[in-house]
This record gives structure tokens, sequence and C-alpha cells, in this order.
């Protein structure tokens, strides 16, 4: 299949490392709005350069990865979709939700399919947690709890266009325990603090932050992220049940000293980022939307689901700023 990404950046040169190594992938087009990064992408992975996501779009493709800039993935969807083309577009889909409402519809009449990018839902270890919850094993859910410690800050200049962590880092959690518990989140309560460099107050945000979720059949969900994990990446996942409970993530790569005398787990090497911790979710990902491209496959994750996760994100933030509990119907519009 002939495959277009648009975007050569962090993500889009990780996108097209993995997009090349797929069996199912036989071309990739590749362009960016610095052709020089396109060019040298293509130069790295065997791929051809184009001058614009006009020439991309009229390439005659069978699939199309949007992996540029988030003000960018709105206007990118409606291109894509208006030419037929099936799309998988990075979080989020907008930096405004609202603006992107519409989009739902779009999709539907349009019959294009579309996948969103979150990777966690192809974990093999996330998988096999929610499979868990799923078969009854774990009784009914009481706790779902997910983990997201960056082992370093973002530069400066990426924080000021982020639109704050729960934008940016947290909603791969949001969407992480939306999609196990296969319930939608009613309501949030959120805080954090700016300890650390400067930055994160000059920018109105926050280093670390914990939002407690309450979802439509009672689960409890606690979120918690930091820029500040100098040890390491850190993504883990845990349901509680009343039966059960099960973790994803608690791997030999964990960033964690264990204080239990004679116990030497984790051995480590721990992971660094999300490029080694997230590998084979990615390649499960992309080579997923492959099929979906194909027809092969549904998408597993739509419009609808990131739109929800954004949601959250927004009610996350709202509730930090004014310190209380936030209703995502307050939000949503």
């Amino acid at each position: 299949m002939k495959i277009g990404l648009i975007g050569a950046g962090r993500i889009g040169a990780f996108h097209a490392e993995t997009l090349s190594a797929l069996e199912t992938v036989g071309s990739l087009v590749v362009t960016d709005a610095v052709p020089e990064a396109a060019q040298a992408v293509a130069a790295r992975f065997g791929a051809e350069a184009v001058a614009s996501t006009d020439d991309l779009l009229s390439a005659g493709l069978d699939g199309v990865v949007i992996a540029s800039s988030t003000a960018t993935h709105l206007p990118l969807l409606h291109a894509s979709l208006a030419v037929g083309i099936p799309t998988f577009c990075e979080k989020p889909v907008s930096e405004d939700p609202a603006a992107a409402s519409d989009l739902i519809d779009v999709v539907a009449a349009s019959g294009v399919p579309v996948q969103i990018g979150f990777p966690r839902r192809f974990d093999p270890a996330f998988v096999a947690a929610k499979a868990a919850l799923d078969s009854g094993s774990l009784g009914w859910l009481t706790t779902i709890r997910s983990t997201t410690m960056d082992p370093a800050p973002p530069p400066a200049t990426y924080l000021a266009g982020s639109g704050g962590i729960f934008r940016d880092c947290a909603i791969h959690d949001f969407d992480a325990v939306r999609w196990a518990t296969g319930h939608d989140v009613v309501e949030v309560y959120a805080t954090g603090d700016a300890r650390g460099d400067a930055m994160f107050a000059d920018a109105g945000d926050v280093s670390s932050a914990s939002t407690l979720l309450a979802f439509e059949d009672g689960t409890i969900g606690v979120v918690s992220n930091t820029r500040y994990n100098a040890q390491g990446y850190d993504v883990r996942l845990e349901l509680h049940g009343s039966e059960g409970s099960i973790a994803a993530g608690l791997d030999e790569g964990l960033p964690f000293r264990q204080a239990t005398p004679g116990i030497r787990w984790p051995s480590g090497p721990a992971h660094t980022f999300f490029m080694d911790r997230l590998t084979e979710a990615f390649r499960i990902e992309l080579g997923t939307f492959v099929d979906v491209a194909a027809g092969r496959l549904a998408s597993p994750c739509t419009i609808r689901d990131g739109l929800e996760a954004s949601w959250i994100a927004e009610a996350a933030t709202l509730s930090l700023q004014e310190h209380r509990p936030v209703r995502l119907d307050e939000v949503r519009r």
C-alpha cells in the first residue's frame, strides 16, 4: 500500500521509521512545512519527499498519517476527507474540541475511516489488562489508575504551544482509562503545582498534576502526571476489581527502585522515553491503521474517542484553574 505522511518532526520521523518497516506498506510519501526535514526523512527511510500537502494528497495514496503540529490537525483532516483518503491523525483532533464537533457527522457522511493516535490502546500489556476486565475475572471495577511520568520537561518553545499538561500529556491517560473501562467520564477534579523550571508558571501550566475522575458507572479513576521523573519514562495502568487486580507497565524497564530487602526487580535498564517504552504499541497501531485503510478493520479509535479525551482534558484544565470539580457537560459544546 502507498501511505502518505504529513510531518517530519520528532513523531513524524518516528512514524516514518515504523511505517517503512511494515510489510504491508509498499511505498511512503512524506511532506513537511520545512522541506529539508521531509527530504532528510525520505532519504533515511527510502521514501519520496514532495513539496506540499496538496502534492501528497494527490499522489494516489491508500492512506495518510497526520503527524504535523496540533494546529494543523483539523484542516488536514478536512482536506483528506474531502478527497476520500483513509486517515490516521495524531492526538488531539483539534486545539479546540468544539471546533471539531461537526467532524463526527462529516466522517460518517463521507464513509472515510479515521483513526486517532492513542498508542496505549495497542500496548500488549494494556490490551491484556483490558481483556482481563472484559472477561469478568476482576469482578466489578472499583478504581482504575493511569500514570505518565516524563523523565524531563519539554523545551519551553514546545510548552508554550502545548495547551498544558492535561491537553498534551494526561490526554493519553484520559483515553486509556475510558478505553479500558468502556465507560465515559462524567466529572473531574484536578490539582497540580508548578515546581521546577519557571517556564511552567510563566505559561500558566503545572509540572505535576493529579486528576480524580468519576465514571458514569461509579468507577473511580486516578490519573497522575509529572514532567520530572529523572529515573526514566514511566507509563502504567492499574485496574482494581472486586475479585482481582491487574497492572500493565510493571516490566523490567520500570523506572523504580525497590525498597524491599532482597528483591532485585526491576532489573533495568529503565525506559528513557515513549519511543522505547511504546515501540511495539506504535508498530501495532500503525499496522492496524493500514488494515483500516485497506477496509479489513473498522477504526479502533474514532473521532468521538479523540474528542472525548479532549473534553476530559478541558474539564481538568478548568478544574485546576477554578479549584473545583467540573462536570463534563459544563465544557462539552
